[in-house]
């Protein structure tokens, strides 16, 4: 086991020409990053989910009902034991062969068989208020770890001159806000990383499950390489959309749907600013460019970058469909649809909605970052959850 350590964990993989693990061990004078700090993570990632699931319970839900937000889950389908066994063990769409047998078999018309499997569908949708207790979480976390970190990156040199976060390399002391951003911050992707399979499916479970790998991958690495103040600013850079993004679904499952258009306007203009504009041309420039003017190129740096790549690659993906709900939301005066990510997967449009009915009826997100996640989805009218 020590040799395959000793492999996987090779100077001259990782670190810079000249550079080696003892210049980066902690002494009496200074404290670098150590791997074994990231052994904190799990410990905390799960204390996160204990006090999201305690604030969710004690703070967000009081909230919700004090907002008048639907607590009831949609209308659950009438009792039969034969279509639940199809729907369980078969398929969750009949086609139109297996509905006339299913009408013959129950003597009931196909329309209502159809209706049936509908209901059926959407009672397993979450209610408006688990959701609204999710989003609360997510504002609540994004806010205050952004307000966090944008706190102490303003009094250092490299939020202002990016060609700081190679200056004086490897000699770079860890800050104790630096040590802590970077702990919570990964202990939160962790948490993210499992509580996905039981919050809120979006249609974007793999895109986001992707991001979630990534972002874990980069904090960690960076952190080991002590190359923690590029992961800094992009940690901040990515959170700060994600807090407008689940403002917009919150106000969306309060019905405020003027101001849930508004946000999720401003929601989309940040991110493009700070995911198409900031992101290539002020972190990745310095991570492919000045990085290797000041460092030089070692295999790891390549490692860095084809990661931030792929996080750019979906950063695209999500712009795309922002950009796309944004047309529709100026040509027709109202917010279509931000197919970013909060599109619930067991949702199902009623069929007998009227059209009117149906604009009005969809947001979802989630984030950043940030997506984020964290995600987000807005329909009709303003931001409104897709059925």
């Amino acid at each position: 086991m020590a040799g395959i350590l000793a492999w996987f964990w090779n100077e001259r993989f990782w670190l810079p020409h000249n550079v080696t693990w003892a210049d980066l061990q902690s002494t009496e004078e200074a404290t670098f990053p150590q791997a074994e700090d990231l052994y904190l993570a799990f410990p905390l990632a799960f204390c996160i989910f204990m006090i999201r699931l305690l604030f969710e319970r004690f703070i967000a839900k009081p909230c919700a009902l004090g907002l008048k937000v639907q607590a009831n889950g949609p209308q659950k389908a009438q009792p039969n034991a034969i279509l639940e066994k199809v729907f369980t063990a078969i398929t969750k769409h009949p086609d139109e062969k297996r509905l006339e047998g299913l009408s013959k078999q129950l003597d009931w018309d196909v329309r209502s068989i159809q209706r049936w499997f509908r209901q059926r569908r959407n009672q397993e949708k979450p209610s408006t208020l688990r959701k609204f207790c999710e989003s609360m979480w997510r504002f609540t976390f994004y806010l205050y770890i952004f307000t966090y970190g944008i706190r102490f990156l303003k009094k250092t040199p490299w939020l202002w001159n990016t060609r700081q976060c190679w200056s004086g390399y490897p000699n770079q002391p860890l800050m104790p806000d630096v040590h802590y951003y970077y702990i919570v911050e990964l202990s939160f992707y962790w948490s993210l990383l499992f509580s996905q399979f039981i919050d809120v499916k979006r249609k974007d479970f793999g895109i986001m499950f992707t991001h979630h790998i990534v972002a874990v991958i980069l904090i960690t690495c960076s952190y080991i390489t002590n190359l923690t103040r590029v992961g800094t600013l992009i940690l901040c850079l990515h959170d700060v959309s994600d807090i407008v993004l689940e403002a917009a679904k919150m106000a969306n499952y309060c019905k405020c749907q003027k101001l849930s258009d508004l946000l999720f306007l401003t929601f989309a203009v940040v991110f493009i600013v700070t995911r198409l504009g900031i992101y290539p041309f002020w972190i990745l420039n310095t991570t492919l460019f000045e990085l290797y003017e000041a460092l030089g190129n070692f295999p790891a740096f390549w490692i860095l970058n084809v990661l931030l790549m792929v996080h750019q690659t979906l950063n695209c993906i999500w712009s795309y469909l922002i950009i796309k709900t944004a047309y529709k939301a100026i040509s027709k005066g109202k917010v279509a649809k931000d197919a970013r990510s909060d599109v619930e997967s067991s949702s199902d449009e009623e069929e007998t909605a009227p059209h009117s009915k149906a604009l009005h009826s969809s947001v979802a997100t989630n984030g950043t970052s940030g997506a984020s996640g964290t995600n987000g989805y807005l329909t009709g009218g303003t931001c409104s959850e897709e059925h």
